[in-house]
């Protein structure tokens, strides 16, 4: 019996959509996507000179969308969020699992530092997953 492989995760990784589609699924403008990169907030995979972007980039770029235009927070602002964001506030997660979490239970530092896993609804998902996480992981890069 063949075993079948799950690539719908790694395949969120992929850096497939070049700036201009992306600007266009997330509506915005090229300049606006290298505005957001120039401050950190997204780092996308680079193809000689061209700018390439995930299926989870897209998803954190409509994020920032969102708490730009809907919100109306500066980019300033949601640089200073970040750094004090709750995994367990963003992910909502239910106070059953926000018990267990040591990132819960010992708030001085973001759950993937203590245990490489956030308090969630959905067993399987990742750190890699949390909007949190994104944008650490971009800040470092």
């Amino acid at each position: 019996m063949k075993k079948s492989v799950d690539l719908s995760k790694d395949k969120k990784e992929l850096p497939l959509y070049p700036i201009g589609i992306v600007a266009e699924l997330i509506g915005i403008t090229d300049q606006t996507l290298r505005l957001y990169e120039k401050h950190g907030l997204i780092k996308p995979a680079r193809r000689n000179k061209n700018r390439y972007y995930s299926e989870n980039d897209i998803k954190w770029l409509s994020c920032i969308r969102d708490l730009i235009h809907v919100k109306k927070i500066s980019i300033e602002g949601i640089k200073k969020l970040l750094e004090y964001a709750l995994c367990w506030e963003i992910t909502e997660c239910l106070e059953d699992k926000r018990n267990k979490c040591t990132a819960y239970i010992d708030k001085t530092k973001p759950c993937w530092e203590l245990n490489r896993a956030i308090c969630n609804r959905e067993p399987d998902k990742m750190c890699e997953d949390c909007v949190v996480y994104m944008a650490n992981k971009m800040k470092k890069n």
